[in-house]
């Protein structure tokens, strides 16, 4: 299903599309964002943590930028809570249309959330994305331990060597698959309440995708 580009004020995810002209990637120079206009539609969001009706797309005006906002994506343990609430996961799917003779990379990601979690509990963001009918990247987790009450930030970076780059002339989506999970640990379940969100309790930027960008080879 191909959901609408429409607003949101909850839950945010930025895929920065454009990265600081000349700017050093790992130690590489890499190109601005293209100036011709960037279009990026969701195709498809599937998952516990993002159910139908709950995730919106905005593009931003000046096409350097689109938001995906949440309103349900949290995973919690404790009273009242279904067992399955321990983990919540997201995947979608991204069809971008970028100008021809460019490419793109994900080289770096920043997420948010806020996360409440009793002693003795523990909860682990991950996530992963991947080209449609390429190798996934190696998803990577960041785990954060009770006593905890406060917003949450993880980074993940790719050195630029490592970096996988959407195939030049090819029509492929672009999957991000995201993971809360909250484990009980030596807190009770059965009295005490622990949670985990991937949004932004303020209302602003909860996950930030950026991209290098490389001019593709000339067909010979």
């Amino acid at each position: 299903m191909k959901h609408a580009l429409t607003g949101g004020a909850a839950a945010a995810l930025l895929l920065a599309l454009a990265t600081p002209a000349h700017g050093s990637t790992a130690g590489k120079t890499t190109l601005p964002a293209p100036p011709d206009k960037i279009v990026i539609e969701l195709a498809t969001v599937n998952g516990s943590g993002c159910p139908e009706g709950t995730t919106t797309v905005d593009v931003a005006s000046d096409n350097t930028a689109f938001t995906v906002t949440y309103s349900d994506y949290l995973a919690r343990i404790g009273p009242g809570s279904p067992a399955t609430d321990f983990r919540k996961n997201c995947q979608l799917s991204l069809r971008a249309h970028v100008p021809g003779g460019f490419t793109y990379a994900i080289v770096k990601a920043d997420y948010r959330g806020y996360a409440f979690l009793q002693p003795g509990a523990n909860a682990m963001e991950r996530a992963g994305y991947y080209f449609q009918g390429m190798p996934q990247t190696s998803q990577r987790s960041h785990r954060f331990d009770g006593p905890y009450d406060d917003n949450w930030q993880a980074t993940d970076e790719t050195e630029y060597s490592e970096l996988i780059w959407a195939p030049c002339g090819e029509k492929r989506n672009f999957n991000i698959n995201t993971e809360l999970r909250v484990n009980a640990g030596t807190s009770n379940p059965l009295t005490q309440t622990s949670f985990m969100t991937m949004d932004s309790t303020d209302g602003s930027v909860s996950t930030v995708y950026h991209m290098a960008w490389k001019e593709c080879p000339q067909p010979q």
